[in-house]
């Protein structure tokens, strides 16, 4: 049996989420080529014509706009850190002055050029007056879109976060309070592992409040698991025995913080407690083309589906937290097989290694 779990007037951002786009960058030097094209095209079809299509109009015009385009992309692109520091309103009317510049100033170089910019029989400042207003409104627009766009991303951003905390925040206390009882069971009859215990749930609590979200690397997670595991081993003793196959997986890689944890804890709860022989936990993780994969598995449980309530609940946060920072290649599946209940997930993370190290 397989079960699937379904699954961005005030200053302008920080350069890196500045709503002028890095025109530097080859996708989006491209769209405004493309875009840049298809508006030549409708200057020159707005333009009375003889008999035929004026292709010598259409190259010239297109050499006009495509030398203005690639020219104020690449000026914005050099001051796009300073008009990052500055308020938005201001930086974008900036933005739209110097393209309007570098317009009349590209058609005084074209009329010294003789390359034929202006219409026959109209005057220099009625084509200067025609230019710069027609740049002046393409400019306003695309940066108006680009403005909206990046307000849509840092709402998306804000939402995203805030789900996540909700998530997290659902974890922390289920987490401190199966610890607590497991350590309880320790006061009496052994108080130095207990006193043990509580060392090691300081340190797990103190990364249950990380910042929501938080990813941290491989070896990290892997350290905070067998510190969980520790303390239950204290309590259940010889019924609890482990295995890992764990050796492939890099250690910097990045793992949503507390992912590994809940997943032990519900191996234990629902596999090895109600068992009084307990049984075997296996862990199995791998890295391959880009796609990182973890299998916790555990003997079915006596009497499972009684309590498999707060499993789902659990699997769901994992799920949704993965789904929130990998998008929808992320996957957590549950299956039986051989006697035995495996959690999986699997999450792209190529690229990720760095945010993982950020502190």
């Amino acid at each position: 049996m397989k079960t699937h779990w379904l699954h961005g007037s005030p200053r302008a951002a920080p350069d890196d989420d500045f709503f002028i786009p890095e025109l530097c960058e080859a996708d989006a030097l491209l769209g405004l080529v493309l875009l840049a094209e298809l508006l030549v095209l409708v200057l020159v079809l707005a333009e009375p014509m003889p008999a035929g299509f004026d292709w010598v109009r259409l190259a010239l015009t297109s050499l006009f706009v495509q030398w203005i385009v690639l020219l104020s992309a690449a000026v914005l692109c050099r001051l796009r850190p300073w008009l990052a520091r500055l308020r938005a309103g201001l930086a974008g009317g900036l933005s739209c002055a110097l393209v309007v510049g570098l317009t009349l100033g590209c058609n005084v170089l074209a009329d010294r050029l003789d390359l034929g910019a202006a219409s026959a029989g109209e005057s220099a400042p009625v084509l200067y007056l025609r230019h710069g207003l027609i740049a002046l409104i393409m400019s306003g627009l695309l940066l108006r879109h680009s403005y909206l766009h990046s307000q849509r991303r840092r709402k998306e951003r804000a939402e995203l976060q805030a789900r996540i905390e909700s998530l997290q925040a659902r974890i922390r206390p289920h987490f401190l309070f199966n610890s607590l009882n497991s350590i309880a069971s320790l006061v009496a009859s052994a108080p130095y592992q207990a006193e043990q215990a509580v060392l090691d749930l300081s340190d797990l609590f103190r990364a249950s409040l990380a910042q929501p979200g938080t990813l941290v690397p491989w070896h990290e997670e892997l350290a905070l698991a067998r510190r969980y595991l520790a303390i239950e081993q204290y309590r259940l003793g010889e019924r609890l025995r482990l295995e890992w196959q764990v050796e492939s997986v890099p250690r910097d890689l990045p793992i949503p913080q507390l992912t590994l944890q809940p997943l032990l804890e519900n191996a234990l709860i629902h596999g090895i407690q109600p068992r009084i022989e307990g049984g075997l936990v296996r862990v199995e993780a791998g890295y391959r083309e880009g796609v990182f994969h973890l299998a916790v598995s555990n003997p079915c449980g006596k009497g499972e589906g009684t309590s498999a309530g707060g499993t789902r609940q659990a699997l769901r946060n994992i799920d949704a937290r993965l789904a929130a920072l990998f998008g929808p290649a992320a996957s957590l599946t549950v299956e039986r097989r051989d006697g035995r209940h495996i959690t999986c997930l699997r999450y792209p993370c190529a690229g990720l290694k760095q945010e993982a190290e950020a502190p």
